[in-house]
C-alpha cells in the first residue's frame, strides 16, 4: 500500500490544502516518472503550437499581413502568453487549482490551432480570425504555464531542478521538432498551409488524454514546505518577492527583446526568397532540436556549477538579429540555430534559477511576474524588428547589442545580491 504523504498545497482545493490528487489505493508515480510524464504532455502540446508557430509568419503574410503587422501579431501573441501570467500565477497560488488551470490552458491550444484551417475560407476576415486564434492560443499558454511550472518545480526538487527542467525541456522539444516536421510534410504534399493546422488536432487530443492520465497518477508533494511553512517564509511578507529576482527578470526580459519572434524571422526567410514556405518549418524544427540540446547541457551544468553559466546568454543573443535577418542562407541558418539555443536556455535553466530565487509558496506568482517582464519585451522586440526590418536592420542590430550589455550588467547585480553563485 502506498504511503500517504502530506499535501504539497498543489491539489485542486481552495487554499491548496486538500488531499493528494492520487486516488486511494493507487500508488503515486516516482518523481522521475512524473517529470517524464510532464515532458510527454508538453511533447504533444508542443507539436500543436510549435507546428503553428513555425509557419505563422508566412501564413499571416499569405492572408495579407505586412512585415510590421506580422511582428505586431506574433509579438502581441508572445506578450499575451507572458503578461497574463502576472494574473494566472497569483490565481493559481491563491486558489490552489494548479491542475485545473493547466488542463484549461492546454485545451485552448488543442482547439484554437486546428481552427486556423478555417481562416483562408472566410474572405476578408481571414486575417482577423487568424490573429484572434493565435492570441487565444497564446492566452492558453499564459493560463497553464505558471501552474505547470510550479507543479514541475516541486517534484523536480527531488531529482535536481536543473536536471528536472532540462529533461522536461528535452522531451518538450521532441514535440517542438516533430510538429514543424509534420507541418512541413503536409504543406509539401498539399501545396497549401491550411490542412497542416487541421492535422494538428491529433496531437492536441493526445495531449489532453495524457494530461488527465498524469493527473490521476501524480502525487506532487513537498513535505518540508508543509511541515514547516513558517521556516520557509520567516521574515518575508507573502506578497513580496526579493529584489534580486526583479533584477534577474529585467535581465532576461532584455534577452527576450533581442530574440524577437520567430514570426519575423520566418517572414524574412520567405520574403527574401531564401527558402520556400514548406522549408521554413524544417528550419524551425532544427532550431527546436538545438533548443533541446542547449536546455540539457545548461540544465545539468546549472546543477553542477551554478547560475554563472547564464552569463553566456547575453553574448549569444547579440548575434541573433545580425545573422537571422541577413541575406545569405548560411548566415541565416546559423542565426536560426543560435536563436533556438538561446530560447532553450531561457525556457529551462532560467526557470530553475527563478525557483531558487523566491519563497517556495510563491513559485507560481514568481513565474507569472517573471513572464510579465518577458511579455513586455516580446511585444517590444517583435514590433521593433518588424518596424526596422525593411530599411533599418543595422540599427536593430545595434539596439539589440546595447540591450544585451545592460542585460549582462543586471545579471551580475542579481547574482551578487542573491549572495551566492550556486543553486539552493
Amino acid at each position: 500500500m502506498a504511503t500517504r504523504r502530506p499535501s504539497s498545497g498543489l491539489a485542486d482545493s481552495r487554499g491548496g490544502s486538500g488531499p493528494s490528487p492520487v486516488p486511494r489505493g493507487r500508488p503515486a508515480w516516482s518523481p522521475w516518472r512524473t517529470v517524464v510524464a510532464f515532458g510527454a504532455v508538453s511533447l504533444a502540446g508542443d507539436m500543436v503550437y510549435e507546428g503553428m508557430r513555425s509557419v505563422a509568419g508566412p501564413f499571416l503574410g499569405s492572408l495579407g499581413a505586412s512585415a510590421l503587422l506580422v511582428g505586431l501579431i506574433t509579438g502581441a501573441g508572445e506578450a499575451v502568453a507572458l503578461l497574463l501570467r502576472l494574473f494566472s500565477g497569483p490565481l493559481a497560488d491563491r486558489s490552489g487549482h494548479y491542475w485545473s488551470l493547466t488542463i484549461l490552458g492546454y485545451a485552448m491550444t488543442a482547439v484554437c490551432v486546428p481552427l486556423l484551417a478555417v481562416a483562408p475560407f472566410v474572405g476578408g476576415v481571414g486575417l482577423a480570425l487568424a490573429a484572434t486564434l493565435i492570441l487565444l492560443e497564446r492566452t492558453g499558454k499564459a493560463i497553464r504555464s505558471p501552474s505547470k511550472s510550479a507543479l514541475l518545480a516541486r517534484v523536480a526538487v527531488s531529482v535536481g531542478r536543473g536536471r528536472g527542467f532540462a529533461v522536461h525541456k528535452a522531451l518538450d522539444q521532441v514535440g517542438a521538432v516533430a510538429g514543424p516536421l509534420v507541418v512541413a510534410g503536409v504543406i509539401a504534399h498539399a501545396g497549401v498551409q491550411w490542412p497542416a493546422f487541421a492535422v494538428l488536432a491529433i496531437p492536441g487530443t493526445v495531449c489532453i488524454l495524457l494530461l488527465f492520465t498524469l493527473r490521476r497518477h501524480s502525487d506532487v508533494a513537498q513535505p518540508e514546505i508543509e511541515a514547516a511553512p513558517t521556516a520557509d517564509m520567516a521574515g518575508i511578507e507573502p506578497r513580496t518577492l526579493p529584489m534580486h529576482f526583479y533584477a534577474f527578470a529585467v535581465s532576461c526580459a532584455l534577452g527576450t527583446l533581442g530574440l524577437m519572434t520567430f514570426g519575423v524571422i520566418s517572414y524574412h526567410l520567405v520574403d527574401a526568397g531564401l527558402f520556400t514556405t514548406a522549408v521554413v518549418p524544417l528550419l524551425y524544427a532544427a532550431a527546436m532540436a538545438t533548443e533541446a540540446l542547449a536546455a540539457l547541457v545548461t540544465g545539468f551544468a546549472y546543477d553542477r556549477w551554478g547560475a554563472p553559466i547564464l552569463y553566456t546568454l547575453p553574448a549569444v543573443i547579440i548575434a541573433v538579429p545580425a545573422l537571422a535577418l541577413s541575406d545569405t542562407w548560411p548566415l541565416v541558418l546559423t542565426g536560426v540555430l543560435i536563436w533556438g539555443a538561446a530560447t532553450g536556455v531561457q525556457d529551462s535553466t532560467v526557470k530553475a534559477l527563478v525557483a531558487d530565487l523566491v519563497p517556495q509558496r510563491r513559485l507560481a506568482t514568481a513565474y507569472g511576474v517573471f513572464a510579465a517582464f518577458q511579455g513586455v519585451a516580446a511585444l517590444a522586440g517583435g514590433t521593433l524588428a518588424g518596424g526596422l526590418y525593411d530599411e533599418h536592420r543595422a540599427l536593430l542590430v545595434v539596439l539589440v547589442a546595447l540591450a544585451q550589455v545592460l542585460s549582462a550588467g543586471l545579471l551580475v547585480v542579481a547574482l551578487r545580491r542573491r549572495g551566492a553563485h550556486t543553486p539552493t
